[in-house]
């Protein structure tokens, strides 16, 4: 299929058709309501947002294993600017738990004046480029990436899913929200998720003890996520993801990129980075 058949421009970024549409971006960019106990996980697209789907819950609900058990995580935790959300909205138990991949400037207008707390997950580029890549290659709604050479300059260039991931970064790096806003990377919580859950535990003011700490960690490891078909995307029919070409849940680990940039694609891509990162 063709770009023009896959994709749709909003605000000059490249949306998926199959996922999106013109009304639920314009219907819940201007008539979404935000509640003042809703928790929303920001990510650029491949940087832990499934992850977040599984946290979030449980950090919300005390440990409470029965949405990650019975519920898929795209009805849980939906997408804020994705089509589903307008199905299961009403369904959410309060307090709410989101997911987006909008740039700041693209939130409702009801989220500034609110009091949501907000997750920003950020992931080292270079992974989220190898991953992203491996789900271009299963996702049938997405462009075929080409080689990893074609897609590497796709990714500089923003030819992608919402765009640059600098710009998605820097709009979120200096934001007005004070306290309502958390920042932490997908290398710190693989590196000590119970660490991390007990900042989140914190932030969102939930003061979870240490062992409802570890049960969280324990039912948020890779492993568990990639056993559990509410959270694995085998739910979704292969026309859509086809996990012979690559699981969805493929490796979830810090580094794999060093298996993929030779030396000449790490320079020209650190280089792009960096310089935007600055600008």
């Amino acid at each position: 299929m063709s770009i023009q058949e896959l994709y749709f421009m909003h605000h000059g970024l490249m949306l998926p058709k199959e996922t999106h549409s013109q009304e639920s971006l314009t219907y819940f960019a201007q008539q979404f309501t935000f509640k003042g106990d809703d928790a929303i996980a920001v990510t650029y697209p491949k940087s832990g947002t499934v992850w977040m789907q599984e946290i979030l819950p449980l950090v919300l609900n005390g440990g409470d294993l029965t949405p990650i058990q019975t519920i898929p995580n795209w009805d849980r935790v939906p997408w804020l600017e994705e089509k589903r959300l307008k199905v299961v909205v009403d369904q959410l138990p309060s307090p709410r738990a989101l997911v987006t991949h909008f740039p700041y400037e693209l939130m409702p207008q009801s989220f500034f004046s609110s009091k949501a707390k907000v997750i920003y997950v950020m992931r080292n580029p270079k992974d989220v480029a190898v991953s992203s890549y491996y789900f271009h290659q299963m996702a049938t709604f997405l462009e075929d990436p080409g080689t990893w050479e074609e897609f590497i300059d796709k990714f500089l260039e923003g030819r992608v899913m919402f765009g640059k991931w600098t710009n998605h970064v820097k709009s979120w790096r200096h934001t007005e929200l004070g306290d309502r806003i958390m920042y932490i990377t997908y290398e710190q919580m693989i590196q000590d998720l119970p660490a991390a859950l007990r900042l989140m535990s914190d932030f969102l003011g939930k003061n979870l003890s240490d062992e409802v700490i570890e049960k969280i960690s324990s039912h948020c490891s890779f492993k568990s996520m990639q056993a559990n078909i509410m959270s694995n995307f085998t739910l979704v029919p292969k026309i859509y993801m086809n996990s012979d070409k690559s699981q969805f849940l493929r490796k979830g680990v810090v580094g794999d990129w060093k298996n993929h940039f030779s030396s000449k694609q790490l320079a020209h891509f650190s280089s792009v980075i960096y310089k935007e990162l600055e600008a």
